[in-house]
């Protein structure tokens, strides 16, 4: 037997497999962290992407930053201060700025801000939290794609509009970052509901952005909010910093995803028996909603009739009422995709959406601290930690004897595919 460990919550899940198996550990290899991102962000804020320079708007009454809420691992106590010294730098006063912290549909307090931002900061600038459902808002109108754009009216009347984000693989926005804090983040239910619609596009998927409608429509909202600047990292498995990139929103899109797909994409020859992602801890298995993102990659690379493990702590339970009033009071995963392939959609339940896709054609079991009988409810096999390799030992028996097994460190880091699959 090999012992191998897995991120869970705060901490990492040991199990045992047995050496007769082949067994692929599946990780991004990047390059090592920045050494000094003080000197990275000293040059990137003076040289922005985009032929754009923030000095072009010195004279600016007010200035908006948007930035991820919790369930984000953007490091915005190093990110969001160094932004915050370099335009006070440039002449900005303080009492200019104000944060907003793009929650989308999520939820979060006051009382959680320590968790994404140093007490200073806190203590220093005006912060919003935003409300999709309570927030003022500004109707900019619709997208060509037909999404209503109703958004955070605070935040549209600064004059200079700034968002933080981290850019990564998206399993359906091909990739997250540039606008997305703020078109997602700050936008009304409706807004993102219609957005996230587009869903069961066979294009809205991992590592696509040019021809992802859901992504392209976000690029439309972005323009009519008229974001003027985005500082966007690439962070490794550790969450250390590999780059920075400032500037124009699309021009460091243009420069992120190339690094993106180069450090963070992985082919394999074909499909494996068994697969065990791990989301890679907190903050991405801080709930099922989050949690859920790891499904994709992983049960992308399984065989039909294979098996997946997800790891996840979800701590904070499934992350959505909605998801759950949803679910329970559907018969099946086959009456879920019927509903939303005939036009239905909410957010919430998109996510039972994206279980079933995967859950018809693998099987899925997921591992984490939520009680078995919630997990039962909503149509999805449960397993605890304690129970892991007693589950593996069943599993055995229903894979191969040479069977392919896979392990995702980080599977919402990781973008997989199968060499030569139809596309």
């Amino acid at each position: 037997m090999t012992e191998y460990s897995l991120p869970y919550g705060f901490e990492h899940l040991n199990f045992e497999l047995p050496s007769k198996y082949c067994v692929d550990i599946l990780e991004p290899h990047p390059p090592q962290p920045i050494a000094d991102l003080s000197t990275a962000l000293k040059d990137a804020f003076s040289s922005p992407l985009g032929n754009c320079k923030l000095n072009q708007y010195k004279d600016c009454e007010s200035i908006g930053i948007a930035i991820n809420d919790k369930t984000r691992p953007v490091p915005q106590e190093e990110m969001v201060p160094a932004l915050l010294k370099h335009l006070q730098k440039l002449g900005f006063s303080k009492d200019t700025i104000t944060l907003f912290v793009g929650t989308g549909t999520h939820a979060m307090t006051r009382d959680e801000l320590p968790r994404i931002l140093p007490e200073d900061v806190i203590e220093t600038y005006p912060i919003i939290i935003h409300n999709c459902d309570t927030s003022p808002m500004i109707d900019l109108g619709y997208t060509s794609y037909g999404t209503p754009v109703k958004f955070n009216a605070d935040y549209y009347e600064k004059n200079l509009k700034i968002t933080v984000g981290n850019i990564e693989p998206h399993h359906f926005m091909g990739f997250s970052g540039g606008v997305k804090t703020a078109a997602i983040g700050l936008s009304s239910r409706e807004t993102i509901t219609q957005n996230h619609t587009m869903l069961v596009d066979d294009h809205a998927k991992t590592g696509l952005y040019f021809t992802n409608p859901m992504r392209q429509d976000l690029e439309e909202i972005g323009k009519k909010i008229g974001i003027h600047f985005t500082l966007g990292t690439l962070l490794n498995e550790q969450k250390g910093i590999q780059q920075v990139y400032f500037g124009n929103p699309l021009s460091v899109m243009k420069q992120a995803i190339p690094d993106v797909k180069e450090m963070f994409g992985i082919s394999i020859p074909k499909p494996y028996d068994l697969v065990i992602a791990s989301s890679g801890g907190m903050p991405k298995d801080i709930n099922l909603y989050q949690a859920q993102k790891s499904i994709t990659p992983a049960a992308k690379i399984t065989k039909d009739g294979g098996w997946v493990i997800l790891l996840a702590a979800c701590p904070e339970g499934s992350g959505s009422k909605k998801f759950e009033d949803y679910v329970t009071h559907k018969e099946s995963h086959q009456a879920i995709i019927h509903q939303f392939k005939d036009g239905y959609f909410e957010v919430g339940p998109h996510k039972a959406y994206q279980f079933a896709k995967a859950a018809v054609r693998v099987n899925l079991i997921i591992v984490s601290d939520l009680p078995p009988v919630d997990l039962k409810k909503w149509h999805l096999t449960p397993s605890t930690p304690t129970l892991l390799n007693s589950l593996l030992d069943w599993i055995y028996s229903n894979i191969p004897e040479k069977a392919r097994i896979a392990l995702l460190p980080n599977a919402t880091h990781t973008m997989t595919e199968v060499k030569n699959e139809i596309k």
